[in-house]
This record gives structure tokens, C-alpha cells and sequence, in this order.
């Protein structure tokens, strides 16, 4: 693993944690659906309740500061958080298409799409293979859950994942 390795996997990391460490500072502040609580014909919301404006903000906020402090363009950061949220919006509307409730486990869908697809987009800029796009994915989806366990035990999360 070389350092453009580590620093967009720290920087992917940041951005899918900054929504979550909001939601923890903020409670229910500010807390406003991006999909303005939408339901679609089957009856289940665009995204879900657990996707909001403050998030995406905080993501592209921690995301483009952190960019900055790892000697990377901000334009970098906030690419990389704009991928991930995407990623992350995408596997909130799969979900809802299949009537997982939000903030329920998906193995896989949670983790991949708002890792691979920054990974993805990013890959040339940070200097990567398209293996070690997937590395960093697969090494995402580990830690991921490895800390949304660890974050639960520590009362910062509601669940185990």
C-alpha cells in the first residue's frame, strides 16, 4: 500500500463518518431528508429518513478540509466525498426499493457503492490500479464494520453496524 493508497482510503473513510459523527453531535438538528420525505409508488421513500442535507454538507466539509491537510487539492476532497455520497445515496435507494428500513443492515450494499465508486472515479489522481480499487474497497468494507462495531460498544452508534 503506498501513501495515495492510504490517504484516499482515510479520505473515503471521512467522508461516510462525517454524516455519522454529525448525527451524533447534532441529535436531530438541522435534520432535513434529501429526498424531503418523497415517497415513490411503492410506498417507500427516494432514500430514507437517515440521509439528510446535514450529512452530505458535513461530508463535503470534513472531506475537502482533510484533502487539504494531506497536501491533496480541496477539489480532490470534495470529489471524493461528492463519489461517496453518491455511492451511499445509491445504496439507500436500492434498499428502500426492496423495503429494507433505513438504517438496517445490508452487507455489501452499505459498504461498496460509497467506497468503490470514489475509488473509481479517483483512481488517476491518486495514482491507482484498478486491483488496488478493489483492495481499497474490500479494505473499506473491513474496517467499516470492524468500527461500526467498535462505535457501538462505545454508545456512538445505535446499532452494531
Amino acid at each position: 500500500m503506498n501513501v495515495d493508497f492510504l490517504s484516499l482510503l482515510l479520505l473515503i473513510i471521512i467522508a461516510n463518518g462525517a454524516p455519522v459523527l454529525t448525527h451524533w453531535l447534532l441529535n436531530d438538528s438541522f435534520n432535513l431528508a434529501v429526498d424531503f420525505n418523497q415517497k415513490l409508488p411503492d410506498k417507500n421513500q427516494l432514500f430514507g429518513s437517515s440521509k439528510t442535507w446535514r450529512g452530505i454538507l458535513a461530508a463535503l466539509l470534513a472531506t475537502t478540509a482533510a484533502a487539504w491537510l494531506l497536501n491533496y487539492p480541496a477539489q480532490s476532497g470534495l470529489l471524493v466525498a461528492i463519489y461517496a455520497m453518491l455511492g451511499d445515496l445509491c445504496s439507500s435507494f436500492i434498499k428502500r426499493r426492496l423495503s429494507i428500513p433505513p438504517s438496517s443492515m445490508a452487507p455489501l450494499l452499505d459498504q461498496v457503492p460509497e467506497s468503490l465508486l470514489p475509488a473509481l472515479m479517483m483512481m488517476h489522481t491518486f495514482n491507482l490500479t484498478l486491483s488496488s480499487v478493489i483492495e481499497l474497497a474490500l479494505t473499506f468494507v473491513i474496517i467499516e464494520l470492524v468500527l461500526s462495531f467498535i462505535l457501538y460498544k462505545w454508545g456512538l452508534r445505535k446499532r452494531p453496524y
